[in-house]
Formats: structure tokens, C-alpha cells, sequence
């Protein structure tokens, strides 16, 4: 019997990046169906226009997914800053549930904080004015009335920019910030949290109120793929060479 689960995040799957995607489909197909579940906290893709941008490319994705699901797997999903527009017409195209923004999850007996992570870089103003707008009821939904060419320019546009303002940005403001760390888990009454988002894989140790705590990230997957597994008493974050995962 499975005593463990998966954490991912940052896969930044495109139809240019077949080195991506085939990692992901092994890992779904060789290890994930060994797991008790598969929590995937977001920018699982790189952009996200709208779940009627269906293809073939958002489909194999979808397949692979609902593969994993109907062998008895649950799959959870937590919204990053490039997937933010995931409904759930996709989700359930790929089997997946989809979890709030900051969610608790029994972990094996230790209570667990979940999320992707950009709402604690509270440091880049610039990007939380905007993860504000976009995460309100009427942005989206005026984004997703636009015909899906349009839809594309603007992913597109977005994520130039996007590339030029890290560039300009230091590594400082990109990371979170501790007391953001601290206050969000203080208001969810946990000592354990795991998230995504800065592509800096680590597990940090630190006390909160006299209590021992930790804050596990994921890593992304540009150069490998980046999973986290958690059982009762371990948790191991590890990397495997795509030119691996391929054979």
C-alpha cells in the first residue's frame, strides 16, 4: 500500500518544450500511479488562456492526467501566476480537483499548507498590484470574453514582459519575505508549508511562536524534473535528468 504522496509545480509545459513534457508523462505514467496522491501547485503550464483553447497539445496533457486519475490516484491543483485562468471545464478534462488559493491538507498526521507561493513575494509591489486585479471576479472574466487569438497576443506580450521586468528585478525582491511566510502560516495554525513559484528548491527551518517549523520549495522544471515526495516520517526533494526520464 502506498504511504506516500507528490508534490510538483513549475513545469511551465509548452508545445516548444517536448523535453518538459515527456519528463512529466513518464513520471505520471511510471511513478505517480505508486502514490496515495499528486498535488501539482501551479504554473503547470507556462500560459493559460482559457480552457476553450482546446488542442492537441492541451489535450495530451489532459490524457495524461486522466490517466493517472482513473487508475484511483487523486490529483489536486493549486492555480499559479501563469495558470491562473484553469477552470474547471480542464480540470475535470484531466481528472483533476481544484484547491483554493491557501489550503490545509492532513498530511500524514501533520497539518500542511499548500499553495503556490507568489502571494508571499510581497516585496515585488509591482507584481502584487497586478496578481490583485487579476485574481478579482470581473479581470478575468472581461480576459475570457475575448476571442482566443486575442487571448494568445496577450499571453504572449505578457510574458515578454514579464522576462524583462526579472531582469531588471533583484533575486531579493523575486524571493518571499519571512514575516509573510510567518503570518500566513500563523493565520492557518501550522508549522509546515509547501509552495512553488521561485524555482529555488530548498527546505528551510525556522521557529514560529517557540515551535519548530518548515517551509519545503518545489523547483521547476527547465532543466529537470523537480519532485517533492512526503510520506509519515520523510520528505525528499529530488531531480531527474530529462535525458532519464526519457529511457
Amino acid at each position: 500500500m502506498p504511504v506516500f504522496s507528490y508534490f510538483i509545480s513549475d513545469l511551465h509545459l509548452s508545445p516548444d518544450r517536448a523535453d518538459i513534457n515527456h519528463c512529466l508523462f513518464t513520471f505520471l505514467r511510471e511513478d505517480a500511479p505508486h502514490s496515495d496522491a499528486l498535488y501539482v501547485l501551479g504554473d503547470l503550464f507556462e500560459a493559460w488562456i482559457g480552457d476553450d483553447d482546446v488542442n492537441p497539445f492541451t489535450q495530451s496533457i489532459a490524457n495524461a492526467f486522466k490517466t493517472l486519475a482513473d487508475q484511483g490516484i487523486p490529483i489536486y491543483f493549486i492555480h499559479g501566476n501563469r495558470d491562473f485562468l484553469i477552470r474547471r471545464k480542464f480540470a475535470k478534462r484531466a481528472g483533476m480537483t481544484l484547491l483554493p488559493e491557501q489550503h490545509v491538507i492532513d498530511l500524514y498526521g501533520q497539518p500542511t499548507l499548500l499553495m503556490h507561493g507568489d502571494e508571499l513575494c510581497t516585496r515585488d509591489i509591482e507584481y502584487q498590484a497586478f496578481r490583485k486585479k487579476s485574481r478579482g471576479w470581473w479581470w478575468p472574466k472581461l480576459v475570457l470574453m475575448l476571442p482566443l487569438s486575442v487571448r494568445r497576443n496577450i499571453a504572449e506580450k505578457g510574458r515578454k514582459t514579464s522576462q524583462q521586468n526579472h531582469q531588471k528585478l533583484s533575486a531579493d525582491i523575486m524571493d518571499v519575505t519571512q514575516e509573510e511566510v510567518e503570518r500566513v502560516m500563523q493565520a492557518h495554525g501550522v508549522t509546515r508549508l509547501i509552495h512553488g513559484h521561485t524555482h529555488r528548491p530548498d527546505v528551510h527551518e525556522f521557529m514560529l511562536n517557540g515551535q519548530a517549523a518548515k517551509r519545503i520549495v518545489l523547483g521547476d522544471w527547465y532543466d529537470q524534473g523537480s519532485i517533492l515526495k512526503v510520506s509519515k516520517d520523510t520528505l525528499a526533494l529530488s531531480n531527474s535528468p530529462f535525458t532519464h526520464l526519457k529511457n
